[in-house]
């Protein structure tokens, strides 16, 4: 044990000691670095200084401007031998600048401290300079990187005053060596090497005494022994933020907590009869010592902490008329087994989303079209009116109402008379006619009220009718068709609709008509394939029932069809989805009965 306490402190010690290093390492080079700055602002202010002074020679003034009346400018050998030169090398010479050059008006050197430069162009834009602004620069040129300033050069009896017109005769261009400001640096970077050593020398005296603080407060406990102390903590910490199930190694319950309790839908203070769970437990912690394997959860769970399972893998499960994404995790501390986190989150909220954009979606392609049509019989009316076709306008109308206002490819369309339906079966009709299946309306079809939940209706009639034409398309029958029968019937709280889906597939190949509503069914398991998917993931028929018996209504198999068709027949019940054209205008989707998010990919 001593040793391994020795080892412990010691990783703290160095730990800490790293730290303090790192932060001192931080702090002296952000203070070498603001010197640095501090040394390159004041040689660009003293840059400015000098070049103000050079600028304001009277001899530089009037030998530039002298120059810039001339055509052209004069050959090197006379610039270097001339008196703007002298009195440019004078100051540079004085004041240990890296350069003092000067320029006429177009940029051409007239003084440099490289001879042989005279009458080129500078290598640094003098425009600024020559516009009669003053600016300090740190930039690269042909003596290397320097920091500097660029004042304007005016003629004579000139001056850059308010209301007076100043004559830029050329630029005066000054820097000082960037390896001089380093070298100044290197002055000054003893008192911050000297700061950060005693900072450094504070930071490990204050680390032991730290690390001595620390083994008082501990009372000397090593981590193996602590651990055992948090043992069943490790779990909750892993996932928090939601739903949270902790399983020990002997596979018992030790961590259920209350986000759990609430997103699988059971009530306080619930758990499996007969078993021990901790009394009056106000955190949710319901099933705590309950046997993983007896526990009133989704079996679903139970599969995530299965040997054979993939750590981490997630899969969505329907619980409590939530949609639930579930994964497991295998706890390990250092080597050892703690056992499983199983985390649950919700992503009931994103399907409803989904839900409602892809209703809108439909229905906005739907009036999109309806506008169209719209604008077409109007033009026609208008037509039939302006020639005075009196009768053969009352005609185009007459036949506009008993076929609806829009052609969509749906047989008997004009048995839907809410115009919300309408919409939606139209634009559905649509998405069923690119795939080679005919959607038609039963006869007995008869809504007499109006569509007060268009989002449940949505959710039910799209998922019905979505599963109908894949089943369809995957059928054998050479005749494609989807039935769709409604009938409302009217009620003091809201009316009930009766919606029934027929189609001509193969029907549900004998499986069980209730294990198409379970949870993460597919047809993959059915040895013979006898219902199409189009990709989902087994939730939209379990979801839709849910939806359904939440507002006390119910979706069951009717038929369940035969090979060659025609195919299953189902029927949803929703009650309190209809009423009069005033409750339809007013309704709004109540709390309890708003349903879960449902998926319109799943087949029969």
């Amino acid at each position: 044990m001593p040793r391994l306490a020795l080892r412990f402190s010691t990783q703290t010690l160095l730990l800490q000691l790293g730290v303090v290093l790192l932060v001192v390492l931080l702090s002296g080079t952000v203070h070498a670095w603001l010197v640095y700055g501090r040394i390159g602002t004041e040689a660009e202010n003293q840059a400015l200084t000098l070049a103000r002074t050079v600028a304001s020679d009277p001899v530089i003034r009037s030998q530039v401007e002298a120059i810039s009346k001339e055509s052209g400018t004069p050959p090197a050998a006379v610039l270097a031998g001339g008196p703007i030169q002298a009195a440019a090398e004078s100051a540079r010479s004085r004041t240990g600048a890296l350069f003092v050059v000067v320029t006429d008006e177009t940029g051409l050197r007239l003084a440099h401290p490289d001879q042989a430069r005279l009458g080129e162009r500078v290598s640094t834009d003098p425009s600024d300079a020559l516009s009669g602004k003053e600016v300090t620069t740190r930039n690269t040129g042909t003596l290397g990187p320097s920091a500097g300033a660029k004042v304007p050069v005016y003629a004579p009896g000139s001056a850059a005053t308010p209301g007076t017109a100043a004559t830029v005769v050329g630029e005066i261009s000054v820097g000082y060596s960037m390896e001089s400001l380093g070298q100044s640096l290197a002055e000054d970077i003893v008192p911050i090497a000297l700061t950060a050593a005693g900072s450094l020398i504070a930071g490990v005296l204050a680390s032991f005494l730290l690390r001595r603080r620390l083994q008082r407060l501990t009372l000397g406990l090593e981590p193996e022994e602590i651990s055992t102390l948090v043992h069943d903590q490790v779990a909750v910490l892993q996932g928090v933020d939601d739903g949270v199930i902790g399983i020990s190694a002997d596979g018992r319950i030790t961590v259920f907590n209350a986000a759990a309790r609430r997103l699988l839908g059971m009530p306080e203070g619930s758990g499996t009869p007969g078993s021990p769970a901790t009394s009056g437990s106000t955190d949710g912690h319901v099933l705590t010592g309950t046997d993983w394997a007896d526990a009133a959860v989704p079996a679903q769970l139970k599969a995530l902490t299965q040997p054979s399972a993939h750590d981490a893998e997630a899969v969505e499960i329907v619980a409590g008329g939530r949609v639930l994404v579930a994964n497991a995790r295998k706890a390990l501390h250092r080597k050892e087994d703690l056992g499983w986190v199983v985390m649950l989150r919700d992503r009931t909220e994103l399907q409803e989303l989904t839900r409602q954009l892809d209703a809108v979606g439909t229905m906005s392609a739907a009036l999109r079209a309806q506008r169209h049509e719209f604008a077409n019989q109007l033009h026609t009316i208008a037509g039939f009116m302006s020639i005075g076709q009196h009768g053969q306008a009352k005609d185009y109308l007459a036949r506009i109402s008993a076929t609806g206002p829009l052609k969509f490819p749906v047989q008997q369309a004009e048995l839907l008379q809410d115009p919300y339906l309408q919409a939606f079966v139209g634009a559905k009709s649509v998405e069923a006619d690119e795939r080679g299946v005919a959607l038609r309306i039963g006869p007995e079809t008869l809504v007499r009220e109006h569509v007060t939940e268009p989002q449940d209706v949505t959710t039910v009639l799209g998922n019905l009718i979505d599963n109908a034409v894949n089943a369809a398309v995957a059928g054998s029958s050479t005749q494609r068709w989807v039935e769709l029968e409604l009938l409302d019937e009217p009620g003091p709280d809201g009316g009930t609709l009766h919606i029934v889906v027929a189609d001509s597939g193969d029907g549900l190949g004998g499986i069980e008509p209730e294990r198409v509503f379970v949870e993460g069914f597919t047809t993959a398991e059915a040895a013979d394939g006898g219902i199409a998917r189009a990709g989902g993931q087994g939730l939209g028929l379990a979801l839709v029932r849910q939806l359904a018996r939440r507002r006390g209504g119910d979706v069951r198999v009717l038929e369940p069809g035969s090979p060659g068709g025609p195919g299953a027949v189902f029927m949803a019940t929703m009650p309190g989805v209809t009423g009069t054209p005033g409750d339809a205008a007013l309704a709004e989707p109540s709390p309890q009965a708003k349903p879960p998010a449902a998926e319109r990919k799943e087949g029969h």
